[in-house]
């Protein structure tokens, strides 16, 4: 099978749609599509190049189809809080293989254990029967730009609709050349996806940036994509992947995102009125952690963990040019860590400019608290550190790099500051046991003034994590995620390489202890808007901490002298020998919900600012936990 297009000739560029599916967040523009781009207006400007945002027409057809039935909030909600249940996937799998009942007996008995049976399959139910015609309307509106070449980008749940699309534009135009790319499309997956689905030509894996616009030339030239690295294209009926590219990206190539034809999108579009827009920036890609000490659950970067990043000056230039371009406060980086170099060269800079901005960032636990304050007057106000666990020993045996006594101090700073901590507490790691976690268990009480985790649970299986690529280290035993039971018509020897997710034997601790780690969980959820522990005098003689927690006697507790020396100095965290107090009294504190013990390490956990009282969830972070099943 050869490439369907007739080169346009006489230098003439190549007209070429840019397509982002459902499932993202309604909320954010599509970041593959603006990177692209001003990518191929910087070395390919022969092209026109069009932006569809399937994502946000999906949400004004449901709208407009059932008479405001079906909200963007219930998009929002299906996109966001569905991801890992494969919810959205179903919606557009009966489009995808002409049968509007597909798997729906299968999601139905999935939906029953799912969440402690508490997933809501309603919505999905009622937008199934509306898939097919929004795909088709899709193709039309797509085809009547006349493309040479449309270009699918795929992550998370934008599979199946991506798909649906793809063979529906090749059924209506058959001269047409489709490309997929994205996270979904990184190495193996991608292979799979493009010799299962012969309406889909060629498939880039890896980063587009440097390897697009080059596809883009042998197709204008009507030239084979062979040795094109990590393309996959079909020679005859077989498919061919290229092995891919052994060096990431470098920065200086990764452009500025444009916003524009997002952003005129959402003007016009019917779902504004429903939405908050926020922006999306990149200041870097992979993981200086990971490079060395990859976390062992950790599949996110997928085959780009290699730590680039831009210069402070271009992160802020390009900050700056995008909040006054789109008058947009609210801003999602998208870095999965953020350069340690930014607190020297780019924070101060941007704490100096007075603006008001909302910037939600990773970063490591391992901040210090002028490190903290810092970001949040660089107007941070969320962050997603990391944290993982509340075990000293659980985090090495995630190579986290990080103890419980840096992760509750991350809360305690993060909290003075007024800073939302977005993390997720994990459990289920091979070696771990019950005792490992009944120290942390019993101090999780006195803890409910600071931010609770967005959810408790086992590991999910990633696709690049060590735990994936290394079977010794814990998992021998596994297979696709049941949630693709659901959604693929495909055998299992295919599947293995097509999704990213897996379910294996469970490890580490019971069931029974993972009910109790839920159930605490849930407790310091809803303690946590209502408990303040709060410093509210500190003199050079005396310390006074007013308690005001739940569960715990209203008090306020004055320290003096040593005492108050020695809590002042363990806001760091200290062994026993190295405050002038006697262990006896740490002990005490410690019953009184003053302090948290950490193996030998005590830690003063009162707080130094008022409270945030907002409990956050993260995308990413929902990734590597298992659903409640």
């Amino acid at each position: 099978m050869m490439l369907p297009l007739t080169p346009p000739g006489n230098g003439a560029g190549l007209r070429v749609t840019l397509v982002s599916m459902p499932w993202q967040s309604f909320e954010l523009p599509s970041l593959p599509l603006a990177l692209l781009a001003a990518r191929l207006a910087d070395v390919r400007p022969m092209d026109t190049v069009r932006e569809y945002h399937g994502y946000l027409r999906w949400a004004e057809y449901l709208l407009a189809e059932t008479g405001g039935e079906i909200t963007p909030e219930t998009c929002e909600r299906v996109s966001v809080e569905d991801v890992f249940h494969g919810i959205g996937d179903w919606v557009f799998a009966g489009a995808l293989y002409d049968d509007p009942e597909w798997r729906t007996a299968e999601l139905e008995a999935y939906a029953a254990h799912a969440r402690g049976g508490a997933l809501d399959t309603s919505a999905a139910r009622r937008m199934r029967p509306l898939a097919a015609g929004f795909v088709e309307l899709a193709a039309r509106e797509i085809l009547a730009g006349e493309p040479d070449v449309v270009g699918l980008t795929s992550t998370f749940m934008q599979n199946v609709a991506s798909l649906a699309l793809a063979r529906r534009l090749k059924e209506q135009a058959p001269g047409l050349v489709v490309v997929m790319g994205g996270s979904n499309c990184d190495g193996a997956m991608g292979h799979a996806l493009h010799r299962n689905h012969p309406f889909v030509d060629l498939v880039v894996r890896g980063e587009g940036e440097r390897v697009f616009p080059e596809l883009l030339g042998r197709v204008a030239a009507g030239q084979s994509p062979e040795h094109l690295p990590g393309v996959c294209w079909w020679k005859g009926d077989d498919s061919v992947a290229n092995p891919q590219a052994t060096h990431p990206v470098p920065p200086a190539l990764i452009p500025r995102p444009d916003f524009d034809a997002w952003q005129a999108a959402l003007d016009s579009s019917s779902v504004r009125p429903y939405i908050e827009p926020k922006l999306l920036l990149e200041g870097a890609r992979g993981c200086w952690w990971g490079e060395k000490h990859q976390c062992t659950f950790c599949g996110l970067n997928g085959s780009s963990i290699a730590f680039r990043a831009h210069p402070a000056e271009r992160f802020r230039a390009d900050l700056e040019h995008l909040v006054e371009r789109h008058r947009i406060l609210d801003v999602l980086t998208v870095d999965n860590i953020m350069d340690m170099g930014y607190f020297r060269d780019l924070l101060p800079g941007l704490a100096a400019t007075g603006w008001d901005l909302r910037i939600h960032y990773e970063v490591k636990a391992n901040l210090r608290a002028d490190q903290i304050r810092l970001l949040a007057r660089a107007g941070v106000h969320c962050v997603q550190p990391g944290i993982e666990s509340l075990s000293t020993r659980v985090l090495e045996l995630m190579d986290k790099g990080s103890t419980a006594t840096i992760n509750v101090r991350t809360l305690r700073d993060c909290e003075s500051e007024g800073i939302t901590v977005s993390w997720n507490h994990l459990c289920g790691f091979p070696g771990e046991t019950d005792e490992d976690y009944l120290d942390v268990l019993a101090q999780i009480p006195a803890l409910v003034h600071l931010q609770p985790p967005g959810s408790v649970g086992r590991i999910l299986l990633e696709r690049f994590s060590p735990y994936f690529e290394r079977p010794e280290l814990g998992f021998p035993d596994r297979r696709p995620h049941r949630i693709y039971d659901h959604v693929y018509d495909l055998p299992r020897e295919e599947l293995d390489d097509l999704v990213y997710l897996f379910d294996a034997p469970p490890a580490g601790i019971s069931d029974a202890l993972e009910k109790r780690l839920q159930d605490v969980g849930l407790r310091w959820r809803d303690a946590y808007p209502a408990s303040s522990l709060t410093i509210t005098e500190d003199t050079p003689d005396l310390l006074r901490i007013e308690d005001r927690r739940v569960g715990w006697p209203r008090t306020d507790h004055v320290l003096t002298g040593a005492e108050a020396a020695a809590y002042r100095a363990l806001e760091r965290g200290r062994a026993a020998g190295h405050v002038d107090v006697p262990e006896s009294w740490l002990e005490e504190q410690v019953a009184k919900g003053l302090l948290f013990r950490d193996g030998p390490t005590y830690l003063a956990i009162a707080t130094r600012g008022g409270p945030v009282h907002k409990v956050a969830e993260s995308l990413e972070e929902t990734a590597r936990y298992r659903p409640h099943v």
